[in-house]
């Protein structure tokens, strides 16, 4: 395979740290999922969005930062691929859906800051489903903190991934996740890995599971 960092993301609850899971272990790839639950304001801001978003958004950056510039310092001698379960710059992406605009404006002067010192995926998969889909799973996960995520919410930042990789010039499958699933249908997982063996141009490339 042509490509030793990929990041695969999506809305919450589309499948990204599961899908993560099952390719690590496909190209024994290191691992790197995000520790959201260490975040301490995360069950505090879906209960009072307005006071809890900007340290919310500040800790996942700093915890992500620190979690991805491992990479530039480490090297696994038995491991040549490393998968994550987001893209660095979801920071951002949340923090345009999340915060008023002076707040995103002095987020965004750090995260132009920050994200320099790293480095990007040779490839990135975005996982794309309804927000119907969405929110069946995240009542299927049971986190008690996610139950009353409003749809508007999803919308918003399924929009805003949308935009995003609209513009940006990373090599993105995107695919079709409204009826995935990974675990049980072992036709959508190869789907994916034989996707992998092919190099893209920048840009966007749909990918249809069967």
């Amino acid at each position: 395979m042509n490509y030793h960092y990929i990041a695969i993301e999506g809305n919450i609850g589309v499948g990204k740290t599961t899908l993560a899971h099952l390719l690590s272990k496909h190209f024994n790839a290191r691992l790197i999922l995000e520790r959201f639950a260490d975040n301490p304001f995360l069950a505090g801001f879906y209960e009072n969005p307005g006071q809890n978003a900007f340290p919310l958004e500040l800790f996942f950056m700093a915890e992500r930062y620190k979690q991805l510039k491992e990479l530039v310092h480490t090297k696994d001698l038995f491991r040549s691929i490393t998968i994550a379960d987001y893209l660095f710059t979801k920071c951002l992406l949340f923090a345009k859906v999340n915060l008023p605009e002076e707040e995103f404006l002095l987020y965004q002067r750090l995260f132009d800051i920050i994200t320099q010192q790293l480095i990007r995926p040779d490839l990135l998969i975005y996982l794309h489903a309804p927000v119907s889909n969405l929110q069946e799973n995240i009542r299927k996960r049971g986190r008690s903190y996610e139950q009353r995520i409003p749809d508007e919410y999803l919308y918003n930042i399924q929009q805003t991934y949308t935009h995003y990789i609209k513009q940006h010039n990373i090599k993105t499958l995107y695919i079709d996740a409204g009826k995935a699933d990974f675990l049980g249908n072992e036709t959508h997982l190869k789907t994916i890995i034989n996707a992998l063996e092919k190099d893209y141009e920048p840009g966007r490339h749909f990918i249809s599971l069967p």
